[in-house]
């Protein structure tokens, strides 16, 4: 039912809004995201709206003024909530019929509309927030590619641990340090033993890193002791945004065994602001990664034909950079590396299978991310770790400046957008950090 094509998805679609027509915009009217805003500067309590050009459509408003006569009273209030939580465990009917709403709403030949001053804000104007309230967040390992890298680096004849081609690797995050786009980020500090020395001291990270990331947001949940079957997965996917995992990659090296990722992850992730549904993806679905036939078929519960046809969504992912000197002199973000979502080696739909498969019960508003997307070309790793070979081949900046990874005054920027012949392209917006010295 996710995979569906409709009316909405006519890239012959334009709107009464002016800038979501353009050809670059990442918010057409095939889009419509939805995220979580109030007025810059003010503690006004958040509202729900839906990016459409360089706009926000204010549901709160579109709901006093009576633009959703069709839909359920239910579903109205919903729209009207400070976070995206009831929309999101109201499931894919409520869904839809609000998607169509909203398209015919915003449509250039609909039959009136109410001024734009009314409804609609400049997202320039307004302060984006984390769009739900995220009870749990878990972290996936789903690129091979990106396990084979940095598994060459700690074990260069056994890079890839035996259960990676079984099982979709995970841990479970913090929920309570992610953040929205443009807020700073601070350098940790924690533990840290060099190779060289016989023991830890505790400092500031001198190897910090982002890891460029797809994360989905759970929609209707499960009951405890109860799994979520392959073919219903994406019936309990809302919809997607992008994530930054900042990484403090001195600080894992020491920590990290027996037991996983712990401070060098927990103090900051970065998510973008605009959720992507399910729907507004249809065009871009694809096969799920080739795997190489030497390799094990995932169990039955992992497995499906429609999962394998189409479980895949194509988006193109970057990583950009800006360093203080480079925004001193007025240039431009540098492109570190462009990746796809296509070559992961688990679906989204594995990842929820397997989360749940054990009767965990995922509830509305939880998030679950990719882990670090990279590629096996060239210039699709997904992290400074992975492109500089843990430093030991450091990157040149238009400015002449080298890192091995990130300094103060960096930012990161990650974007992501799906375009394929024959639709209209869409994109997710940015997600943006920059470092600070936590002192």
């Amino acid at each position: 039912m996710t995979h569906s094509l409709d009316a909405t998805h006519n890239p012959n679609l334009r709107s009464w809004v002016e800038s979501a027509n353009q050809q670059d915009t990442d918010f057409p009217i095939q889009n419509l995201p939805f995220g979580v805003f109030r007025p810059q500067g003010s503690t006004e309590t958040p509202r729900i709206g839906v990016a459409i050009g360089d706009k926000i459509l204010d549901l709160t408003r579109c709901y006093q003024l009576g633009l959703f006569p069709g839909l359920p009273e239910q579903l109205q209030i919903a729209c009207t909530a400070p976070n995206l939580n009831l929309l999101m465990g109201m499931g894919i009917q409520p869904r839809l019929a609000l998607r169509h709403s909203l398209s015919e709403l915003l449509r250039a030949d609909t039959q009136q509309h109410p001024p734009e001053t009314e409804i609609l804000l400049s997202i320039s104007d307004i302060e984006l927030l984390v769009p739900a309230s995220i009870g749990d967040y878990t972290d996936f390992y789903a690129s091979i590619f990106h396990a084979t890298n940095v598994g060459k680096l700690f074990r260069p004849d056994n890079p890839l641990l035996p259960n990676y081609k079984y099982v979709p690797i995970a841990y479970h995050g913090r929920a309570s340090s992610i953040v929205p786009s443009d807020t700073a980020i601070k350098r940790p500090s924690g533990q840290i033993k060099p190779a060289e020395e016989s023991v830890p001291r505790f400092a500031r990270s001198q190897m910090l890193d982002y890891e460029l990331e797809v994360g989905f947001f759970v929609g209707t949940g499960n009951q405890p002791g109860q799994p979520i079957y392959i073919d219903k997965a994406e019936e309990h996917i809302f919809g997607l945004c992008l994530v930054n995992d900042w990484s403090a990659r001195d600080i894992q090296a020491w920590e990290y065994q027996p037991l996983g990722p712990f401070l060098a992850k927990s103090f900051a992730t970065t998510i973008s602001p605009w959720v992507v549904t399910l729907e507004a993806l249809a065009p871009f679905r694809c096969p799920a990664f080739d795997r190489a036939q030497s390799d094990p078929q995932p169990l039955p519960y992992l497995s499906s034909s429609l999962d394998s046809s189409l479980g895949g969504i194509d988006i193109t992912l970057e990583v950009w950079i800006r360093s203080a000197q480079m925004e001193q002199q007025g240039i431009q973000p540098f492109c570190l590396s462009r990746g796809s979502f296509q070559q992961m080696y688990w679906t989204i739909a594995q990842m929820l299978t397997h989360h749940a498969s054990n009767g965990c019960n995922l509830r509305p508003g939880d998030l679950l991310a990719s882990g670090t997307v990279s590629g096996a070309q060239a210039g699709s790793q997904g992290c400074l770790l992975e492109i500089t070979q843990r430093g030991s081949q450091p990157i040149v900046l238009p400015t002449g400046e080298e890192r091995k990874f990130l300094v103060d005054g960096d930012e990161v920027i990650l974007r992501g957008y799906c375009e394929t012949a024959g639709y209209q392209r869409i994109g997710f917006g940015e997600c943006r950090g920059k470092i600070v010295n936590s002192q």
